[in-house]
């Protein structure tokens, strides 16, 4: 069951849930996000505790409607799945996201990349992972001792929180579930749903072949 998030408190403080910016500069950089935020809500679907989001504004003050950010990826455990214009995080029992992810555009700058670290590390992020695909290079961090810490050995790190494994040799991105399977972008699902259906009708084809109902069975 999901619920609906309240995304007021007051009638003097207004949370907009649009900060004017585009989710993405180009489509490469939408396809990642789509890819990455699609694959950990499937991973968690049926676990109606942990919510996942794209591209959503993070209040984590209230009464401070300037303090905020947009993840390309957040990840809130112990927070009901539904509908949210905001996160709102003192109508979420107070839980900050715990993993975000941001895929680097073109216009981003270092000075911008700077201040988000220090919003996620000041307001209680637990993992912050980055990635450039104009250069194939991965960054994350890791939350002990009070601060996030520079991950040294990124490619085939497995994510603490998600349990999830990065890779980068192959010049992409690629991201792997605990069982293994690839997180695969909607085109290349679509493929996959197929080439499935593709082998059950040659399946059924040869089963009538050889006098039998595959409809029976």
């Amino acid at each position: 069951m999901t619920a609906t998030i309240p995304t007021k408190t007051s009638s003097e403080i207004i949370y907009p849930d649009s900060d004017g910016k585009p989710m993405s500069d180009n489509t490469k950089q939408f396809e990642l996000i789509v890819t990455i935020q699609g694959g950990i809500d499937a991973l968690y679907k049926d676990n109606e505790n942990v919510f996942v989001a794209g591209d959503l504004l993070w209040y984590p003050v209230e009464g401070d409607n300037k303090t905020r950010q947009a993840p390309d990826t957040m990840v809130v455990f112990g927070r009901p799945k539904g509908y949210r214009g905001s996160y709102q995080q003192w109508l979420e029992d107070n839980i900050a996201p715990q993993v975000v992810f941001e895929i680097i555009s073109p216009g981003n700058r270092m000075g911008a990349l700077f201040k988000l670290f220090h919003f996620y590390e000041d307001y209680g992020v637990e993992e912050y992972y980055v990635y450039d695909p104009e250069d194939n290079e991965l960054m994350g961090w890791v939350r002990s001792d009070g601060k996030l810490n520079y991950i040294e050995l990124i490619d085939g790190w497995v994510s603490p929180r998600l349990q999830i494994r990065f890779q980068t040799a192959s010049g992409d991105l690629e991201i792997y579930r605990p069982d293994g399977q690839k997180f695969l972008s909607y085109v290349e699902l679509s493929r996959q749903q197929e080439l499935a259906q593709q082998k059950a009708d040659r399946l059924s084809d040869k089963l009538r072949e050889m006098g039998i109902n595959p409809d029976g069975i």
